[in-house]
């Protein structure tokens, strides 16, 4: 897979659009990142950029319109609200204490004030990890399969994904989300380990594992998703 960078692309805010050409691409697909806003053009290997870059041009519109409802950024500082798991908490700074810990409806950061939202984003993935870790394995019990490293990091298009050796690694976060998405995508993750598709089989162990259809998570996804990434960012 290659990346190019053209000054001929098509600009959105001010910046060119981001062009892929992927071996596997059957068709010229268009995204807008909702973490950064870059607008990103996948190609078949064999594309011609010129017929891509017209059919951006007819895209603009559907473009604009996505940029235009991407959730600006929310900082960790003193004062905001977040939900962790469901549940409200208010981020404090407490300069006089050391760490970062709860305490009722607060969450409070102790230090030197300008880390805070550094120490805010380590605590928020510690959590996303211990959490995750805990229901992926009690979920992977009831499924009678194992399951090998459970991480976390920043992903762009998905919230979960699951190797076939067994390690499973998620967006952290799906910690800022509702617990009921979150289990969700637990149950998602660890029904790929018995069937690495999505074919019946799949789903319906996935409702199994769940207790529930994943319907409700899955349009809480959609219809939230980008503000959770909006979330730490300026």
């Amino acid at each position: 897979m290659k990346t190019i960078f053209s000054k001929a692309e098509p600009r959105f805010d001010g910046r060119p659009v981001q062009v892929v050409r992927h071996a596997g691409a059957r068709v010229m697909r268009l995204r807008v990142d909702p973490r950064d806003g870059a607008v990103r053009l996948t190609l078949p290997r064999r594309a011609s950029l010129r017929h891509a870059y017209a059919w951006v041009e007819e895209q603009r519109p559907w473009v604009e319109a996505q940029l235009a409802e991407r959730p600006s950024g929310r900082r960790f500082e003193p004062g905001l609200s977040i939900a962790v798991g469901g549940e409200p908490l208010v981020l404090v700074a407490a300069p006089g204490s050391r760490g970062v810990h709860r305490r009722s409806a607060e969450l409070c950061v102790g230090g030197d004030p300008e880390l805070f939202e550094a120490r805010v984003l380590r605590w928020l993935k510690g959590e996303a990890r211990r959490v995750l870790d805990a229901e992926t394995r009690a979920l992977a019990v009831q499924a009678g399969v194992s399951i090998g490293r459970v991480t976390v990091g920043d992903t762009r298009s998905r919230w979960g994904s699951c190797s076939a050796n067994g390690d499973i690694r998620y967006s952290w976060r799906l910690i800022l989300a509702p617990a009921f998405v979150r289990r969700s995508t637990v149950a998602h993750e660890v029904a790929h380990r018995v069937h690495m598709n999505h074919g019946p089989a799949f789903k319906a162990l996935e409702e199994q594992l769940l207790g529930e259809s994943p319907s409700a998570a899955r349009a809480w996804l959609r219809a939230n998703g980008a503000s959770l990434h909006g979330y730490g960012r300026p």
